[in-house]
């Protein structure tokens, strides 16, 4: 009876020393390959690459983590001019949920861009966005369709960072400027460029793009405005994409070609990001 009692315990020992050894290992493997069901954990997501030459505020994002407060919070407006300029894309979303925000911003990170602007077009876009910014601690995150002041008034509430037009607003790049925000002011004819230029807007929105001539067209502001930093957005593609940073854009606004419905409801992380990448390989190659 004694020599079974001592059976058992010495049993017990191995179990517990093997359940360690097992438990050390599934806590390696998580770490480098992700957890189980190939969800990668977002804790050990590498930070997202910055461009070569890429200012010292991108860099500070590119560098910031998931667990700090939040980078854009930090950045003045000149910095976030900067990383918009410096990544070339502006993604822009409308989401119905405050999960599918998370998930699109958290997607685009991980494909290199730390940017994010959503629309108002949804019912509780205002309330998305106040808590988007709280979560999505890496994302430079920004309110599209902006249709008067008091919306963006709304909207600088919630802490973000940047608000667009897709039109010419009274009153808008003045409210932006008081509040530090940086102003994307939506035009399309050579007159509103030149008056959303003038008035202070720190990028001039062209949209829809593919309706007055594309590419083309925006080498035609840049001839005329060559100063002006200009947003090509509304039919930008993959084969698109190239031709308009060629033509001058300083940046892309794109919507669904990036971040795909179907893509959204599906959870489909890696298709965004490989889109995300394609695009960003067209901006290095238009500027190149």
């Amino acid at each position: 009876m004694q020599s079974f009692h001592a059976r058992y315990a010495n049993l017990s020992s191995l179990y517990i020393v093997f359940m360690f050894y097992w438990q050390c290992r599934l806590v390696l493997k998580e770490s480098v390959d992700g957890p189980a069901g190939g969800k990668k954990n977002s804790m050990n997501e590498p930070k997202i690459a910055v461009p070569r030459n890429a200012t010292e505020a991108t860099q500070k994002v590119g560098r910031a983590s998931p667990f700090s407060y939040p980078i854009a919070a930090t950045l003045e407006r000149h910095e976030i001019r900067s990383c918009i300029e410096d990544t070339g894309i502006v993604p822009s979303v409308a989401v119905s949920s405050l999960e599918d925000a998370e998930f699109v911003a958290e997607a685009l990170n991980g494909g290199g861009i730390p940017i994010v602007e959503i629309s108002l077009n949804s019912p509780d876009a205002v309330e998305i966005v106040t808590a988007i910014v709280k979560r999505a601690t890496t994302t430079i995150v920004g309110a599209s369709g902006v249709r008067n002041v008091e919306v963006a008034r709304k909207c600088a509430d919630t802490g973000v960072r940047f608000l667009a037009t897709d039109g010419m607003i009274p009153g808008f790049i003045e409210f932006a400027a008081k509040r530090n925000l940086l102003a994307i002011q939506g035009a399309l004819t050579l007159t509103e460029v030149i008056s959303a230029w003038d008035a202070g807007a720190d990028f001039v929105k062209i949209v829809p793009c593919y309706a007055v001539g594309g590419h083309n067209y925006i080498r035609t502001l840049k001839s005329t405005i060559p100063e002006a930093r200009l947003i090509a957005s509304g039919g930008v593609n993959q084969l698109t994409a190239e031709k308009y940073v060629m033509a001058g854009a300083s940046a892309l606004g794109i919507g669904q070609e990036l971040i795909p419905t179907e893509a959204i409801l599906l959870r489909q992380k890696r298709r965004i990001q490989e889109l995300a990448r394609r695009f960003l390989a067209a901006v290095d190659k238009g500027r190149a």
